[in-house]
This record gives structure tokens, C-alpha cells and sequence, in this order.
């Protein structure tokens, strides 16, 4: 089912069948192409009372990505995956031209998990002619990586709100590596009274402890061993808060020690509440976490990591 018609109803029954028929064999999920016609095959399952999970993506998939599929099939019976580089959350001088794309690569992939159906929009389809709506999440998205990405979490809000609405109800799956993100959805699926359930999954790391990232690929081998300096800096502001430290200045700064000499560029190293992402007016409260977040360039690619003090691992 690739392409098709808006509002196309004729052959919904047999995409479902097919879709059905492709998981159990261990085929390749179907690609669509057309927002509607997926719409309406997956209304049709609703009605026939198959629960629906849905996988956000950019593509250039990784077991971080395939985690997330993992865990949407345990949930739901049917699995969407979308594949879309959304270029309203890059800014001018952002990767957006060479990010990666690899559909096929990715529906290979896709195959092994398995997921049902893919949902692979052209740009017009999106964002077509006359598109004039943005979706803006006041205060989550000022902080950390706002100010170094303007507009970047409005770019973000807007295409996942409308990648809600074209799967319709839902549990839609995010990682915890982007925090942040994940912090402005679950407040726009909240407040626009969407049909979703938002669930956060832990961050999948590479064996050297490096969050598993599509920007990982543009790392050369010595700035790949660098770039764990962040996740050593997030290690010890755990053991920090682990014993007893709740002075986000001091975790901030035992973090910023560990990265230095070692990244090129910091845009900011933060702890604080994870449920506003604003910093504690002092310390730490008693029975609370923390979010002990980092951004920092390694070489030209920039890399971004987090670790919630006091309720993960890592």
C-alpha cells in the first residue's frame, strides 16, 4: 500500500488482512506513502477492537529505534512506525541536508521486530501549500536546548501533534534520551486532550555506555571515544546524588570536570526538576529526582545525553 487517494476507503479490509499476514511470515512492514489511506486502514482495526502503537521517527534506525518497536508490540497488536525528516525542527545552520536516509535500510529493519505498517509522507503531505498552524508548548521548551535551537520544539510539537492525528488513538513510544522532547509532547498531548497515551523508554546505550544516536555515524574513531566523556560525566553525577549531594551547582560542576578537554563545546550541563525542567531554587528537595542533562559538541556533531537522578541507572 504505498501511495493511494485521499480519503481512499476501497481495500482497507485487505491492507489490514496483508498487514496481518506480513507480521506473522516475518515480511516486510507496508509502506505508506498517503496519511489518509492509513488513517482509514487503521480506523478499521480500531473497529474491530485491535489496539494501535505508534513509533515517531526521523529513520536512520539503530537498536535504540528498534527498542522502542520492541516495546510498542508488547503493548498493542498492531505497530506504526512513521518515517519522516521533518524539516520545520532543523535551524539554517543545522544537518538537515545530510541527515541520514536509508528507507530501505530501515524497512529491512523494520521487518525483524516486526512492525506493521510504515508511514513514509512526502513533505507536501505534511506541510502542504497554505500550512500556516504551529503548535507551541510555553516553558517546557525555553530551556536547555531552546536557546541553542530556536524554534526547534515548536518544529517538534507541530509534526508530532499532526503525526498524532493522522494515526489517530494511540500509545505512542519516545525515547528518554531526548528528554526534553519527550517532556514537550506528553504537555501537547495533554493540554490538546489528544487520544494518545505518550509512554517514555529508557535510553538504549552502546557498549562503551554512548546513548545509541543516528548522529553517532558522523563521529570519527577518536571523537567517538571522546564522546564518552558524557555519559562518564552523568555516571558521576549519579554516584554523586547516590551519595547524599543534592547541590545541582556541585553535580553541574563534578559533570562539567569529566567533560573537560575532552568535548569542544558545551551548550549547557543542567540539573534540575524533571517535570518542569527548571532549576531547583536551591537544593535538591528531599524525595525527589533530578535531571542531570548535557549537550556538547564532539568534533562538529552535537551530542546530547541524561540521566534522572535518583530513578535510573546507568
Amino acid at each position: 500500500m504505498t501511495g493511494g487517494t485521499r480519503g481512499a476507503k476501497s481495500g482497507t479490509t485487505t491492507r489490514a488482512k496483508a498487514a496481518a499476514a506480513a507480521r506473522g511470515a516475518g515480511g516486510r512492514p507496508l509502506v505508506v506513502t498517503d496519511p489518509h489511506a492509513l488513517r482509514a486502514a487503521l480506523d478499521e482495526l480500531r473497529r474491530k477492537g485491535r489496539s494501535i502503537a505508534f513509533v515517531p521517527t526521523m529513520g536512520a534506525l539503530h537498536e535504540g529505534h528498534l527498542e522502542l518497536v520492541r516495546h510498542a508490540r508488547a503493548v498493542a497488536g498492531v505497530v506504526v512506525v512513521s518515517i519522516f525528516v521533518n524539516p520545520t525542527q532543523f535551524g539554517p545552520h543545522e544537518d538537515l541536508a545530510r541527515y541520514p536516509r536509508d528507507l530501505d535500510g530501515d524497512v529491512r529493519l523494520l521487518a525483524t521486530v516486526p512492525a506493521d505498517f510504515v508511514l513514509f509522507p512526502p513533505v507536501e503531505s505534511v506541510y502542504p501549500p497554505g500550512h500556516a498552524t504551529t503548535v507551541h508548548v510555553a516553558g517546557l521548551g525555553d530551556g536547555l536546548c531552546g536557546p541553542h535551537r530556536p524554534g526547534h520544539f515548536d518544529g517538534v510539537a507541530t509534526v508530532v501533534a499532526k503525526l498524532f492525528s493522522m494515526v489517530g488513538p494511540c500509545t505512542a513510544v519516545f525515547g528518554r534520551k531526548d528528554f526534553q522532547q519527550l517532556q514537550v509532547i506528553r504537555r501537547m498531548a495533554a493540554d490538546l486532550d489528544l487520544p494518545v497515551r505518550v509512554v517514555g523508554r529508557p535510553t538504549v546505550r552502546e557498549p562503551d555506555g554512548l546513548a545509541m544516536s543516528s548522529r553517532n555515524r558522523y563521529l570519527s574513531p577518536g571523537d567517538r571515544l571522546r564522546a564518552t566523556a558524557l555519559v562518564e560525566g552523568l555516571r558521576a553525577a549519579a554516584a554523586a546524588f547516590g551519595s547524599g549531594e543534592r547541590d545541582p551547582a556541585a553535580i553541574e560542576q563534578t559533570i562539567r570536570e569529566r567533560l573537560a578537554g575532552r568535548v569542544d563545546r558545551i551548550d549547557y550541563v543542567f540539573v534540575g526538576d524533571p517535570g518542569t525542567l527548571q532549576p531547583w531554587p536551591g537544593a535538591v528537595p528531599p524525595g525527589r529526582t533530578a535531571v542531570a542533562a548535557i549537550a556538547a559538541f564532539v568534533g562538529t556533531t552535537r551530542l546530547i545525553d541524561n540521566v534522572e537522578l535518583g530513578a535510573e541507572t546507568i
